[in-house]
């Protein structure tokens, strides 16, 4: 099958699906067709009695980017329609309700990733580069995270954007209760010794072997029979969910949603009026940020 964003392969006689954002000039950034093809790319891999471990990576400069705020593609995807902030004004002057927003969010953000976690295939997300806002969720849905000396992890989102985390919102779980805090308040990067250090990241290895000893790590798990393997992943899933990680996700998607509709309130009158021929909001003029910050939100838009 072509796909237009991502590439997909086997390898290791069918038993490992290797998943490649190919996103590279607007830094893997996560349109709304990529995420369609990515969850066809899952669903063939699931249905495929041969693989047993499938493998996420970015082709380019960095993993991902997070979320699409404006490439061609992206704004070409949502006009009209939902999926843009409820304060951007669309072409024709339409602005985007926060119930539509809603939905959209709820389908491609949050319950994607969450479909992802629980894929019965054991995943892992092989990272390099920056790993920003969204791209952390994708990441933290695969099972084991493999990461490239140097790479650095952020939710640019919080103190930057104001906005409050992710749809998908593991960062206690996958960060400890004050690492999360501390990083969504500051917006500061967890570099990735840390991330280890703290269990986030299961592996690290130098950038030019990342693919080799990623595949090598790979292989070591596609051995398993694949029922041994889902026993165990199942059996770990489960035992969080019974913590409360489910629950706490359906929670914080909805406060998630509420930040939205206040942003939208509180800034309406600093969002750009249109799109500007870049793509790209004006994150300088429109975010409710410190000024010491806007340059690095503006920096982490991803453009076409």
């Amino acid at each position: 099958m072509t796909r237009k964003y991502l590439d997909y392969e086997t390898l290791e006689d069918g038993r490992i699906a290797r998943i490649t954002l190919n996103r590279p000039d607007a830094r893997n950034a996560q349109n709304r067709g990529l995420l369609v093809e990515l969850g066809e790319a899952f669903l063939e891999a699931e249905a495929d009695d041969e693989v047993r471990v499938v493998v996420l990576r970015g082709k380019g400069s960095m993993f991902s980017s997070g979320h699409d705020m404006g490439t061609k593609d992206s704004v070409a995807e949502y006009t009209p329609g939902p999926g843009q902030h409820p304060s951007y004004t669309m072409q024709g002057g339409t602005k985007v309700g926060a119930e539509r927003l809603m939905l959209q969010e709820w389908h491609y953000f949050y319950q994607n990733t969450l479909r992802w976690r629980n894929l019965r295939k054991v995943t892992i997300a092989q990272v390099h580069g920056e790993v920003y806002a969204a791209a952390l969720m994708l990441m933290w849905a695969c099972d084991l995270i493999i990461a490239a000396e140097g790479t650095r992890f952020a939710d640019v989102v919080g103190a930057r954007l104001g906005m409050c985390g992710l749809e998908y919102f593991a960062h206690p779980w996958e960060l400890g209760p004050r690492k999360a805090k501390e990083l969504l308040l500051t917006g500061d990067a967890l570099e990735v010794d840390e991330a280890h250090a703290l269990g986030m990241v299961t592996k690290v290895f130098p950038l030019d072997d990342l693919d080799e000893q990623t595949l090598e790590f790979a292989k070591r798990i596609a051995k398993l029979p694949s029922m041994t393997s889902l026993l165990i992943k199942e059996s770990v899933n489960q035992s969080v969910d019974n913590m409360g990680f489910y629950n706490a996700l359906q929670a914080c998607f909805t406060l998630h949603e509420l930040n939205h509709s206040h942003w939208a309130q509180v800034h309406d009158n600093r969002m750009p009026a249109a799109l500007p021929e870049d793509g790209v909001p004006n994150w300088r003029d429109a975010a409710p940020v410190v000024p010491a910050l806007k340059d690095k939100a503006r920096a982490a838009s991803p453009q076409s």
